[in-house]
Parts: C-alpha cells; structure tokens; sequence
C-alpha cells in the first residue's frame, strides 16, 4: 500500500452547536498548531508535525500533568489509604531488547485484522468496517421503525461499507458521503440523524443507528453496525469495497502486527531486529526492581513518564487522533493487592477531575467504566475518560484510559526475564515482640492511568474551538489560560507618538516575568482590529494596548478573549492582573 498522505474524513457539516473539523483543522494549519509531516513532499499518512503555537500548546499541557502528576502529585491530596500520594519518574528508551515485548505479549499478540482493496490498494482494519444495510418496508414488522426489532441479523452482506470505528462515526460521514448513497441506488436521502435518540438500547444485538431516507415514494430504513467477521472471513467476495463500493475486491481479514522495527548493529537480520516501542509502559515495568533499589520509595507508589510511541496503525485517521507516531503520559502505580480496587477508584475518579481542570467540561467529557466483555485478560477493572470530538459525535472517543492491570505485568517479566520483581514491605506482616513487623513479600499490583498527549491537545482544541458571528473575526479558541500557547499580547495602538516605546518596556517586563510558561507576543502592524483576530485564533487571553491615553494617565487597555470586553488598568499593574488571571 502506498504511504502517501491520504485524505482525512471529516465530520458532517455543522448544523446549530455543532463544530466542523474541516474548519478545525484549516485554523491549525493557518495559525501554526498543526501540519501535514513532510507535507512539501506530499506528507506521510500517520505523521504530523507540530508548529509554532502548537508545540507550545502541547507543552504547556504535558507540564500541567508533570508538575499535578510528579511535582505536586494530585494536588496533594490523600490517596486510597489516606496517605499522600508518593511518585517518581523515568526517562525510558524508545528500543527495549526484543525481549522485553515477548514478555509483554507485544509479539504474539498486539495485532488488527486488516483488509486490502486488490485494485486501489486501499487498507483498512477489518474491525472498523461498518456495514450499511438498506431494510426495505417489506422487511419491517409493523409500521414503522419503532416496531423493529430486527437489530443484527447474522450473515447479511451490507449494501455498502463506511470506515468507522463506531457506528456513530460511520453515520457522521455518510452525512457528507453522496456517493455512496448514489451507490446504492437511492434517488432522494432524507436526513440521518446521529443524537442518542436514535441508538437502538444496547440490549438488542447489533445495536446501531437507525435512519429514514426517501427512495421515490417508498421508505427505506439504514440500520449500521459493524460487519458480520464470518461474513468478512468466509465471503469476502459479496462484501463492497469501503473505498470505491466495488464488490469482489476485498482480501479476507489477515492479522496485522501493530508494531514498527527496526534493526541494530552492523547487518540487517533477525539477530539485530528491534521494535519501536508502542507504548510507554513496559520501560517502567522492567525498571520496577532499579527505582525501589536506587531511591527511598515504598509501595504505594508511582513511576511516571511521557514519551513518544509508534503504532503501524492499518488506517490512521482523524487528523491527529489516530496517528502511527504518538506521546504519551503514563503512569504505573504499584500498590498492595489488597487496597488495588481502591487505588483504581481514586485515580480514575482523579483523573476525570483533572481533565475538567484544563478546560474539558461539560457534555462533551464522559467517564466509562468498559462491560466485563471488554477487558483485556489481565484487567481486574479498565474505565475510559472519553471526549466527544466532532469526528465521533454524537460518540465518544477515548482520550485515557484507567486499568487495574492486578500483577500481570510484574510476572510476566519474572517469568521471562529470571529477575524476581517482587517487593518486601516491612510496614506489614505481624507485630514482633520489639515492636516493628514481620513484613510481608508479595508482587505488587498496578493501576495504569495512561494518556495520549497528542489526543489531549487535539481535545483541548476542539473544546476550545468557538465561532461568534457577531464578532468582526467569528473563529477564536477559547483555551483555558494554564494552556494557551501565547499568554499575553502587548499592541502600540499606532506605531508612533511614543507607543511603541511604552510597549517594548511592558513587553520586556512580562516576557521576563511570564515568558517561562508561554509565549508573550507584541506586534505593531496591520489594524488592531486584525492584530486582535490573530491573537484570538491563537488562543491568547489578553491583549494590552497601548493609546494616546497611556502616556498620559499611565493606563493601558486590556481585552478579554471570551468577552471581547475592553477596560482600563495602570500600567502598574498589568503583570500582577496577569498573574492573578493565569493563577500563578
């Protein structure tokens, strides 16, 4: 398959409250949060680069969990065992010995059953091919939909495929998708609506989105759901292609291997083949033993970390949602078997309250706790902090997710590596005659808060995405101050009449004060109208300008980002109005 960019899906057209992704990411191309890797030589699908804004925005949201996570670990507050929370950290390499992800179950294992087109070449995860299926009134029992109650019907071939990892977000671009509907030989589509009223209860098999279109005088009702994989695995043939809706083009599902290699050393050859890592954590389990010998840690404890991760994604989608080359915050906290269920409750409820602490409120962020049918073999609990991004809406897409692992990880390394990694606490075991604890050996248990970095910054930019016709510049982003790339931005109102020299001295006084944590940016040309417009695209919260009045009275105008609301402030004191607003 080639590895040209291909294009993005995007989300359905707005309608009333609902925000574009096309319109998202135009502004993080023009304002330099995003672009297309390697994009002058026609990009690379699954790689982005991140520009100016951008890589301070995703800066300033990796330290807000390094300084709540390890500096300051949960605001310090009491853990499980009412006990501060202790944390450390590690800076672990992207190449582990090969090792290491045999243990881990990596090799064997971390695989997607994928699908190929034989004529575009086309590849897509066999798991998120959507069936759209066309029930005909003759096939409805009773009048209307409220009395089907067909839901799944196993071995039916769809009338045509959508790529989507959840029938929700198979809809959103069936909204846009008018061929597909050509396809299938419809002559007038009707709206499909995509709010919850239409998910069918998840009692009933195969629950899915339903929808009314228009085909000449009749009614035909679109049911979605994910494919029948016997369908896919036995007739493979009689499935349309998602790509062009061809039938008989399609490959049975093979097994993909998720993880990317490389090679070491002189020669080319299975002695020096090494992967690239695909997740964080395995560096801190296998450092388990060095940090308890190397520091005065105790269980509970954790060990954190952020770093970059690579995934050969079959399809990568949704701008940087889904992505081959990713960050990640993790964490691994190791605690007694016996308190694991009560560590996991705290950092997921924790973790939920501190993504609402940089901005993600409201409907949008949801907490989920997966079905027992969900877990991975080693789970003893996994809930997923998830945001609705334009691209999954009204559905959800995961943005951290929580798991008690139990003393899966420890083990598995024990066993294959020879190294005991088990821990000694003297803090319990029964009270001896002098007055100190037997102690008691055991394999610690760990709960896994792990985030995607990169899924944050998107989230934090759709959150913060707002579009106000009644102002002059409708686009602005709404990010929570603690985040936003520029902090500040000092305007001579005209460049003359001693304005530009009262802004410089403002401008060296808070890039000296704030410029630590942000960006503090000044600039004399264009309108201020327009020097406002770009201040607002970026994120930035406050504008200080300075008038014909500053020289006069030693006041400076500040105008608020949300508001659009001017007033007047000494000069004096626009660095302590700044910190008070940024809450240093």
């Amino acid at each position: 398959m080639p590895d040209a960019a291909q294009p993005q899906p995007t989300s359905a057209a707005p309608t009333g409250g609902a925000k574009s992704m096309d319109n998202i990411m135009a502004l993080c191309k023009r304002r330099g949060f995003i672009y297309q890797a390697s994009e002058i030589y026609g990009g690379i699908n699954g790689f982005w680069d991140y520009g100016p804004l951008g890589t301070l925005l995703k800066r300033n949201l990796r330290e807000a969990w390094w300084q709540d996570v390890v500096m300051n670990p949960c605001w310090g507050r009491a853990g499980a065992n009412n006990e501060r929370v202790e944390m450390v950290s590690v800076d672990t390499r992207i190449i582990q010995n090969p090792k290491v992800w045999e243990a881990s179950g990596h090799v064997s294992g971390f695989n997607d059953p994928m699908v190929d087109d034989r004529e575009t070449k086309q590849r897509t995860r066999a798991d998120h091919l959507q069936g759209v299926f066309l029930i005909r009134p003759e096939e409805v029992h009773g009048p209307g939909v409220a009395m089907y109650t067909g839901g799944y019907i196993p071995g039916r071939v769809p009338d045509f495929v959508v790529v989507g990892s959840t029938p929700h977000e198979a809809a959103a671009s069936l909204q846009v998708d008018k061929k597909l509907w050509k396809l299938a030989g419809l002559s007038k589509v009707g709206p499909i609506p995509v709010d919850q009223a239409t998910v069918w209860p998840a009692t009933l098999p195969g629950a899915s989105l339903f929808a009314e279109i228009i085909q000449g005088r009749g009614q035909v009702f679109v049911h979605i759901y994910g494919i029948d994989p016997a369908v896919l695995r036995e007739r493979p043939a009689e499935v349309p292609s998602p790509f062009t809706g061809k039938r008989g083009v399609l490959t049975e599902p093979r097994q993909f291997n998720l993880m990317n290699f490389t090679y070491t050393g002189a020669l080319f050859d299975e002695a020096n083949k090494v992967y690239l890592r695909p997740e964080t954590a395995q560096g801190i389990f296998v450092n388990f033993k060095n940090v308890v010998d190397t520091t005065r840690v105790k269980v509970p404890f954790g060990i954190a970390q952020t770093g970059t991760a690579f995934r050969n994604e079959v399809t990568p989608r949704n701008f940087t949602f889904r992505s081959r080359e990713f960050e990640q915050m993790e964490i691994e906290f190791f605690c007694h078997p016996g308190e694991a269920e009560a560590w996991y409750r705290f950092w997921r409820d924790w973790r939920m309250e501190w993504w609402e602490s940089v901005g993600l409120k409201g409907e949008n962020l949801q907490l989920r706790e997966h079905e027992k049918d969900e877990l991975s073999h080693y789970s003893r609990g996994t809930s997923d902090i998830e945001y609705r991004f334009p691209f999954t809406a009204p559905g959800f897409g995961e943005l951290e997710g929580i798991a008690n692992r139990g003393d899966f990880d420890l083990t598995q390394h024990t066993k294959h590596s020879g190294v005991k990694l088990d821990y000694f606490d003297t803090d319990r075991g029964e009270l001896l005659p002098n007055g100190s604890k037997k102690g008691e050996r055991y394999i610690p248990h760990v709960i896994e808060p792990s985030a995607g970095l990169d899924r944050g910054v998107l989230a934090v930019i759709c959150e913060a995405y707002t579009r106000d016709e009644s102002r002059p510049s409708p686009e602005f982003l709404k990010i929570h101050p603690r985040l936003a790339p520029i902090k500040a931005a000092v305007f001579p109102l005209v460049n003359k009449d001693g304005m530009p020299e009262i802004a410089d001295r403002l401008h060296a006084e808070l890039v000296k004060r704030f410029g630590r944590i942000g960006a503090i940016e000044t600039d004399s040309k264009q309108s201020i109208g327009k020097r406002y417009a770009r201040m607002d695209e970026a994120g930035c919260p406050f504008c200080f300008t300075i008038d014909g009045q500053s020289k006069e009275d030693q006041t400076v105008t500040v105008r608020d980002r949300d508001t659009g609301k001017q007033e007047r402030l000494a000069l004096d004191r626009v660095s302590a109005f700044l910190s008070e607003r940024l809450a240093l």
